[in-house]
């Protein structure tokens, strides 16, 4: 049986007091968005759809401008996208360009909404400068980042269109 000696209570207060100096940080971090570290800020290029910065943050509110307009994410499982199903089409958040069709949303099991598969002429791809593994996706009338593109998804296509749900309106099939 192990003893507690001055030693064991000395460094067990050291890392609670730690823990609880980094706890609000760490809970921030997940309440909300995160930036990458690696290159944030608009999606470099030129868009049919501009608006100022101010003009977007007051068009998208603030998570999805983060999102859209830095580069960040969303918490995985946060989005009510996620729980979808029904027929219809996910639009961008941003200038409601027709994105994806319901028919191709997938649960990839990774807390985003995913697709194997974008309309014709609706998303753009760019390398991810941090990870080449996978391609940066965006909406090409709007420059708007919606997520990334991984070669992992099912066929037909064999692509995961990893979305942040803040980036995507959905619009209903009409009955």
């Amino acid at each position: 049986m192990a003893t507690l000696n001055r030693r064991s209570l000395l460094l067990g207060g050291t890392a609670l007091v730690g823990l609880a100096a980094i706890f609000p940080v760490v809970s921030r971090s997940y309440a909300g968005f995160i930036i990458p570290a690696g290159q944030p800020g608009p999606v470099p290029g030129s868009f049919e759809v501009t608006h100022t910065d101010e003009e977007w943050k007051q068009i998208l509110g603030d998570d999805a401008y983060q999102v859209m307009r830095q580069r960040g994410t969303e918490v995985a499982g946060s989005s009510p996208l996620n729980d979808e199903h029904r027929e219809g089409i996910f639009a961008c958040a941003g200038c409601d360009l027709p994105l994806f069709d319901s028919k191709t949303k997938f649960d990839s099991g990774t807390g985003w909404p995913s697709f194997y598969q974008s309309l014709d002429n609706a998303t753009a791809l760019m390398p991810d400068p941090d990870t080449p593994a996978y391609s940066e996706c965006h909406c090409r009338r709007c420059g708007g980042h919606l997520g990334h593109r991984f070669d992992d998804g099912p066929q037909p296509t064999g692509w995961r269109y990893c979305m942040d749900g803040v980036a995507l309106k959905f619009h209903p099939k009409a009955a």
